[in-house]
């Protein structure tokens, strides 16, 4: 088996790449746990790329790297790309999510996944960026998932993500686009 590093620490976010890549001859790891790479890009595509350049050279393995947020349009954005940093905890980052808008009737927001596959020696092998458009909930529903995802409804559906099972979440979700478009650049890079 070949070994992909994932480049997170995210548990969540690690299992979900486990049960997309599930069919390949891959074993998945996070990255270590010593690694701290400084999140300073003004996109999520060019955090991706930060990450999954350090992950890559620090374990000598090739490395895929997520950054993904939300983005609220009556909040101009956002959370954007400082999703995890909107608060401490998931809890407390859908309360200040909830407050922020509580005085707009617009609630519309999408949720970006951006990809990035770095080769051992730090070379970019492949970038993709898959977009899912919905609303915020008044109120968080559903136990899967994480993050935002209790009070992110999918467009096209009555269902927040954590009221999705696992299978509706890869269809529908940002991430599970953007996992389907960085297929063929993850099959060349270990010869699938």
């Amino acid at each position: 088996m070949k070994t992909l590093v994932i480049a997170s620490s995210n548990k969540g976010k690690i299992k979900e790449f486990n049960r997309f890549f599930s069919e390949f001859p891959l074993h998945l790891v996070g990255q270590s746990d010593s690694l701290q790479v400084q999140e300073t890009g003004t996109s999520f595509a060019e955090n991706a790329r930060l990450k999954a350049i350090a992950a890559a050279i620090s374990s000598e393995e090739i490395a895929l790297a997520d950054d993904s947020g939300l983005c609220v349009a009556a909040l101009h954005g956002a959370p954007g790309v400082f999703s995890s940093r909107y608060a401490n905890t998931d809890s407390k980052r859908i309360s200040r999510l909830l407050k922020d808008l509580k005085n707009f009737s617009n609630r519309s927001a999408f949720f970006s996944s951006a990809l990035c596959l770095a080769s051992s020696s730090g070379e970019v092998l492949f970038e993709v960026e898959g977009i899912c458009d919905g609303w915020i909930a008044n109120e968080p529903r559903g136990n899967n998932g994480f993050g935002y995802d209790p009070v992110f409804v999918v467009k096209g559906t009555q269902l927040t993500y954590a009221e999705m099972d696992s299978q509706q979440k890869k269809l529908l979700g940002h991430r599970g686009k953007a996992l389907e478009l960085i297929l063929p650049g993850l099959k060349k890079a270990f010869d699938l």
